[in-house]
């Protein structure tokens, strides 16, 4: 029965993950990947989301959308932003993280097996966020420097997750390295 789902699940996710990106989207989703490769800047988000229950893929836009240029968020685009991925993050990322994180410590294979692909489903339901919170986002714009930028994504992220002295800083510090 659990090779049956893990078929039914790749047959009707195949190429969900390979969907059409423009190019914010793609790049909100490249600097999704490596800023949360830094070094402890996972842990921060994953803390955030589970102690405070902010939407990591909100701080990832909030973030990149200072970097690339597009400058700071207001209290209104925030909140615009946030309601373009409410439904998928309710209805659908939530309830695949709560699942795929109880099958964690099942020793079987089969199961384990079948985590992985929700993983996967996880991840691919995270892009499409990403690709609606990309949607509404301002026009990326070459003339902003380092320094504002950086300014920039420091003063997005502190509009959504407030003061949060621990992960707060580690992901400005993580920031640091990223904007030069």
């Amino acid at each position: 029965m659990t090779r049956n789902l893990i078929g039914t699940i790749s047959f009707f996710m195949t190429g969900v993950a390979d969907i059409a990106l423009t190019d914010a989207a793609a790049g909100l989703w490249a600097f999704s990947l490596e800023f949360y490769a830094r070094p402890g800047v996972s842990a921060a988000l994953i803390e955030l989301q589970d102690r405070v229950g902010l939407d990591v893929n909100l701080i990832l836009f909030a973030l990149w959308h200072g970097v690339s240029g597009r400058g700071r968020l207001d209290a209104e685009r925030l909140a615009a932003a946030n309601q373009a991925v409410c439904a998928i993050r309710s209805e659908i990322i939530e309830p695949l993280r709560v699942l795929r994180r109880r099958l964690r410590t099942d020793p079987n294979a089969d199961i384990q097996h079948l985590r992985e692909a929700i993983k996967t489903l996880e991840q691919d339901a995270e892009k499409i966020a990403q690709s609606r919170l990309a949607g509404c986002a301002e026009p990326h714009t070459n003339d902003i420097d380092s320094a504002e930028r950086r300014s920039a994504a420091e003063a997005n992220l502190a509009l959504y997750i407030g003061s949060n002295p621990v992960s707060g800083a580690v992901i400005r510090r993580a920031l640091e390295g990223l904007v030069q």
